[in-house]
C-alpha cells in the first residue's frame, strides 16, 4: 500500500535512483492540491535521502500532466470544509485572507515556490514525459534538469485562449523556447511537438514510447554514475549561469504579472472570477489546434 494517495515513490537500484510517478491517471495527473503537496512532500524525502542520486519525475497512463485541476470530485472535496477529504492547507497560507491577496499567496506557495525550489532540489532531476504536457504540466516538467520525452509528446500553455491570463505561474517560456517562439505559444495556443523542443534544446532525449520507462532509467543510471559533488556542482554552475541572466527575476516579475491578470479579471467578474469567459473572447482549445 502507497504511503502517498495521487502519486508513488520507488527506490531503484539499491536507492541510489528514485522514480516519482503522478498517478492519477483517470484526471490525466491533473494538479489538485492533494498531489502538489505530496510531490512536494516526494521530492524533499528523496532530497534527505543521502543514498539517492539522481530522480526520475514521471506521469502514470497516456498523459504526464494535463496542468491544474479545474474540476474533479476530488478536487471540489478537498475544498470543502464539510469533506472528509478536505485539505488542511485551504487554512494557512494565504487560504482565509480575501480576493488579490489570497490568490496570490495560496498560488506562490503551491503553483510556482514549490516549483522553484524543486528546479533546486540538490540532486539530479530527470522529467520523464509523454502524451501531453499542458500548461502547470509544464512547470513540473522545467522544474527538472533534464527531460526526456516519448515519440509524438506535445507541450502546450493555453491559458491565453482557455482563460485570458498570460501564461501559468511559473513563467520560463522565453528561457526554454526564446522570445518570439514563446510570444507566438502563447497567444495562439499551439502545441509545440518533441522534435522542435529537442532541436531548441528543451529535450534532451527521445525514445520510443515502449521504451520510455526503461531507457530513461538507463539514462539515470549514466547520471548516477557521477560523483555527487560533480553533479551538484554542475547542476549549481548553471542553474547560477541562468540566474545571473535573470532567470530569477524575470519569474518572480512574471509571476506578479500573473497576478494584476486575475485581479483584472476578478475587477470585471467579481470575486472568483478570476479568468476570462466566452464573453471576454476565451475560446475552447484542444490539443493540436
Amino acid at each position: 500500500m502507497s504511503e502517498y494517495r495521487s502519486l508513488t515513490y520507488e527506490q531503484l537500484d539499491d536507492g541510489a535512483i528514485v522514480r516519482i510517478t503522478l498517478d492519477r491517471p483517470r484526471q490525466r495527473n491533473a494538479q489538485h492540491r492533494g498531489l502538489l503537496v505530496e510531490l512536494d512532500q516526494a521530492f524533499l524525502r528523496a532530497e534527505a535521502d543521502d543514498d539517492v542520486r539522481v530522480v526520475i519525475l514521471a506521469g502514470a497512463g497516456p498523459t504526464f500532466s494535463s496542468g491544474h485541476d479545474t474540476g474533479s470530485a476530488e478536487r471540489t472535496a478537498e475544498r470543502d470544509p464539510d469533506s472528509p477529504d478536505f485539505h488542511p492547507t485551504y487554512t494557512i497560507n494565504g487560504a482565509t485572507r480575501r480576493s488579490a491577496e489570497k490568490k496570490m499567496v495560496q498560488e506562490w506557495h503551491y503553483f510556482y515556490q514549490n516549483a522553484w525550489r524543486w528546479r533546486n532540489l540538490r540532486k539530479v532531476t530527470i522529467a520523464q514525459v509523454q502524451g501531453s504536457v499542458v500548461a502547470a504540466g509544464l512547470s513540473l516538467m522545467w522544474a527538472c534538469d533534464l527531460i526526456v520525452g516519448a515519440e509524438d509528446t506535445k507541450f502546450a500553455d493555453p491559458v491565453a485562449v482557455t482563460l485570458g491570463m498570460c501564461g501559468v505561474e511559473y513563467f520560463a517560456h522565453p528561457w526554454e523556447f526564446g522570445t518570439r517562439r514563446a510570444k507566438e505559444i502563447l497567444l495562439t495556443g499551439e502545441a509545440v511537438g518533441i522534435e522542435e523542443a529537442h532541436r531548441v534544446g528543451m529535450v534532451s532525449k527521445i525514445f520510443p514510447a515502449d521504451e520510455l520507462a526503461d531507457r530513461t532509467l538507463d539514462y539515470a543510471r549514466t547520471i548516477a554514475r557521477r560523483p555527487t559533488m560533480a553533479a551538484l556542482l554542475i547542476k549549481e554552475a548553471v542553474n547560477q549561469a541562468q540566474d545571473n541572466q535573470g532567470f530569477y527575476n524575470a519569474l518572480q516579475a512574471a509571476f506578479s504579472l500573473h497576478q494584476l491578470n486575475h485581479a483584472h479579471w476578478a475587477e470585471i467578474h467579481g470575486e472568483g472570477g478570476d479568468r476570462a469567459t466566452a464573453e471576454d473572447g476565451a475560446e475552447t482549445w484542444r490539443l493540436g489546434s
